[in-house]
């Protein structure tokens, strides 16, 4: 079967998904976690392949990062699966209930946005997420991850499906994408997908806007950073900038800038640059800190380059109005943070940082979908409109209008026989 086939049984079962009742959702999420733990090692030995298979073919060392699967990562992907089951169903939520007259009333209630499209990296744990936020938010789901985890996504995609299916849910709520023609194919079903989530370069989500008429969600590059105000307290400064850089160095949430205030340039710097060493961190600066701190030089180029390795380009700001202006020029609208002890300072940089997160003294690192509470992400947007941040189950909702009547027509409210009374039910 095609692609665009599948989309459209997809779109046909899409109802019945919506359907299906938070119990059996859930259901399929308990027996997808056990299903997964009962298939770990064929898990481990297809993801051994992919690495294999990545070293023969060169493949970066920021990526092979991403695509390693350890006994760990599915440990934190089984506690997600058990913190998304425990969530409240969000899906045929009352949202407004209205008397508009009295016999009429509307209701706006939750629902799946249908049948989603989402094109990921090469990161299988990305895979169970977002197919498990898709199933316990009652949407079907196409997904296509990256060709270096091919081994890896087949075998994990095989063990949700056939668990999801097993506990109710219909035939078509999830089908993988394993070619990459395929990506083409997936763009051109307007007709059945109602939304795209693609995840990847900036080339790549420019590429997948600029050639569909499918909506489109989601972010490009990571470009993350970290401001130190004059006010700030060393102690958190060090390990909150060390953690943003060197806990998980390929993930977009990752700092890439590192902005330091004039005045405080000669307390955090010795310290900093200590660190930076000690962790192997390449520093590309500007020159006020290559002239005293070991550092190499940056040039604009590198304020505007994520990098998801060891190296963080950094510059002094004369005070927080250019640390701001900087961040809303070259960032990518992520993630940003303020070290401040300043709760002025703190609530300015708040106000104008233009990002989806924005935080006082603590690692962009938790910029994350499961660090949030919401059970895992399918993404993290930086658009506007819909969702922004870390997108978990409410992110992948919408609402429709339900109005029940008694015989009402509008020319009776038209010619003024009657009056509508709007009257707030809950």
């Amino acid at each position: 079967m095609t692609v665009k086939e599948k989309a459209a049984a997809m779109k046909l079962d899409s109802p019945k998904m919506a359907a299906a009742s938070a119990e059996t959702r859930n259901s399929a999420l308990r027996n997808i976690r056990n299903a997964l733990l009962a298939g770990q090692q064929e898990i481990f030995a297809a993801n051994a392949r992919d690495l294999d298979e990545a070293e023969k073919n060169n493949v970066p060392e920021a990526v092979v990062k991403r695509l390693i699967f350890t006994p760990q990562k599915l440990d934190d992907l089984t506690k997600g699966l058990d913190n998304l089951t425990a969530l409240p169903d969000k899906v045929h939520e009352i949202q407004l209930v209205r008397e508009l007259d009295e016999g009429l009333t509307l209701v706006r209630e939750s629902c799946p946005i249908g049948v989603i499209g989402v094109i990921f990296e090469a990161r299988p744990d990305a895979l169970v997420q977002i197919a498990s936020l898709c199933i316990k938010s009652g949407n079907c789901a196409i997904l296509k991850g990256g060709s270096e985890t091919k081994h890896t996504n087949k075998v994990l995609f095989d063990i949700i499906y056939d668990a999801a299916v097993k506990s109710g849910l219909p035939t078509n709520c999830l089908f993988q994408a394993e070619q990459r023609e395929e990506i083409s194919a997936l763009l051109e079903c307007r007709e059945s997908v109602d939304l795209l989530i693609p995840r990847g370069s900036n080339a790549f989500v420019q590429y997948i806007m600029d050639n569909t008429k499918i909506p489109v969600m989601g972010h490009a590059d990571g470009i993350c950073h970290i401001y130190v105000d004059r006010d700030f307290d060393i102690e958190k400064a060090i390990p909150v900038i060390i953690d943003a850089k060197t806990q998980y160095t390929a993930a977009c949430n990752a700092v890439e800038t590192l902005l330091v205030h004039k005045d405080a340039l000669d307390r955090l710097m010795p310290r900093l640059t200590q660190a930076f060493h000690e962790h192997n961190i390449e520093l590309r600066a500007t020159r006020e800190i290559t002239d005293k701190y070991d550092s190499s030089p940056a040039d604009e180029q590198d304020f505007a380059t994520e990098y998801l390795d060891l190296i963080i380009s950094a510059k002094t700001v004369d005070g927080i109005e250019e640390a701001v202006a900087h961040i809303n020029r070259y960032g990518s609208h992520h993630t940003d943070c303020i070290i401040t002890e300043d709760k002025t300072a703190a609530e300015y940089f708040m106000t104008m940082v233009d990002s989806a997160g924005v935080y006082q003294n603590c690692s962009t690192r938790f910029a994350d979908g499961f660090r949030y509470g919401f059970g895992a992400e399918v993404g993290i947007s930086t658009g506007k409109i819909h969702a922004r941040g870390p997108v978990g189950l409410e992110g992948l909702l919408t609402y429709k209008y339900k109005l029940f009547g008694n015989g009402h027509i509008v020319a009776d409210y038209a010619s003024g026989r009657r009056e509508f009374h709007f009257k707030d039910l809950r």
